[in-house]
């Protein structure tokens, strides 16, 4: 049985019944004030993680992370009509020109680029150009897709900035592409093309199949044998272990999956999402905020990964509203758990010297970057509060 576009937008009308409609759409609100009053501190930068004063670090030209800050502008404008908010965002499109032109530069990451900016714009503005881009970035993308294995290839082995790295080679997909499949599935209803939906759901259904353990954790990483297809072992990159199960990758997938099955209506993939939120919700316990990997021996004392929660926050607020009433009450009180967790402790749109909007964000823990603001935790952080709010046109 397929999920009913209509159920979505019936489901979203219970979001006003809430009590903490006011809350988010305050919080919503500093928000756009943060982004108006960083504006001139940014300029054209795009901001990577947070420094210990506040500040943000910058990205160079490839970085995955490049489109988070225009995906908030975009939100605002989305929001206000604010015609500063546009040329601040449409001013960054040379950015996106420069990841075509360099085929080193282009990976999984795809969806995150172009999704949070030429779709954006073209969603928003009608630009041709913008539209166009996108649409050569799905290309980009459908030709990482392993038809046989039915996978996206997610990194590449040579580095745009020189070398080899040999752990990166063919054969490896991780949770987060289910977060770029969304360029996919927009470039085949602006095409007709069938290849991109077929890519889209082939991936998804491996990576159900391989990335979404029995018990409903999840890997970090999977290796296939390049040459056969054949499925080898889970491994991590950015969890604690191999067999851990990484806070922020958990989300991508319960995003991911609730992403895709409002999208195609395919009832499976909202069964994921939900097993998936249902695990996380039983990991987290009584937390705010999720630790930033489930599995971590001494968990109380362990960095938090308020992106983690504000990924799943949003992607809480999307099953929510494929679901029927009694149970999308639980999701949406969940969801506003996650939200509360996050202006309880993490919230910095009223902190005049913060350029970010939360803190406490895990980038790569086990390497030593926490305890940090993310673009990445601000723009989900805008779309949670959006969703929680009955907000429904976003760029996925």
């Amino acid at each position: 049985m397929r999920i009913e576009r209509n159920s979505y937008f019936n489901a979203v009308e219970m979001v006003g019944n809430r009590p903490n409609r006011e809350r988010h759409q305050q919080a919503l609100e500093r928000c756009i004030a943060k982004l108006r009053q960083t504006m001139p501190t940014i300029g054209l930068r795009n901001p990577k993680i947070g420094l210990p004063d506040q500040t943000w670090s910058y990205c160079g030209p490839f970085d995955w992370v490049v489109s988070f800050h225009a995906g908030q502008l975009w939100l605002a404008l989305e929001l206000t009509g604010d015609p500063s908010f546009l040329n601040a965002a449409r001013a960054r499109r040379a950015i996106f020109r420069d990841i075509l032109r360099h085929r080193d530069a282009q990976d999984h990451d795809l969806g995150f680029q172009f999704s949070l900016s030429c779709v954006a714009e073209w969603l928003l503005t009608g630009d041709q150009e913008a539209r166009d881009l996108a649409l050569e970035a799905a290309a980009r993308l459908l030709e990482r897709y392993r038809p046989d294995a039915r996978y996206i290839q997610a990194w590449n082995a040579r580095s745009i900035h020189g070398g080899i790295r040999s752990e990166f080679v063919n054969g490896r997909v991780i949770v987060d592409t289910m977060q770029n499949l969304a360029l996919l599935h927009w470039a085949h209803r602006e095409t007709g093309r069938g290849d991109f939906a077929e890519a889209a759901d082939g991936h998804a259904e491996t990576t159900l199949k391989h990335l979404v353990r029995a018990d409903d954790t999840s890997f970090h990483t999977f290796l296939f044998d390049p040459s056969s297809g054949k499925p080898l072992r889970g491994e991590t990159h950015q969890g604690y272990a191999d067999d851990s199960c990484w806070s922020r990758g958990q989300a991508w997938l319960i995003h991911g999956y609730a992403q895709c099955a409002a999208t195609t209506g395919n009832p499976h993939f909202a069964d994921a999402a939900r097993r998936l939120a249902a695990k996380a919700e039983a990991l987290m316990g009584d937390d705010g905020v999720p630790v930033w990997d489930y599995s971590v021996p001494d968990a109380k004392s362990a960095p938090r990964d308020s992106s983690a929660g504000a990924i799943m926050a949003a992607g809480i607020f999307i099953l929510a509203g494929l679901c029927e009433p009694e149970e999308a009450q639980r999701w949406y009180a969940f969801g506003d758990r996650l939200i509360g967790g996050l202006l309880d402790t993490c919230d910095l749109t009223g902190d005049p010297k913060a350029e970010g909007l939360l803190a406490h964000g895990a980038a790569h823990a086990s390497a030593g970057y926490s305890d940090a603001m993310l673009p990445y935790g601000d723009y989900y952080f805008m779309e949670a509060l959006m969703r929680s709010l009955g907000h429904t046109r976003f760029f996925w």
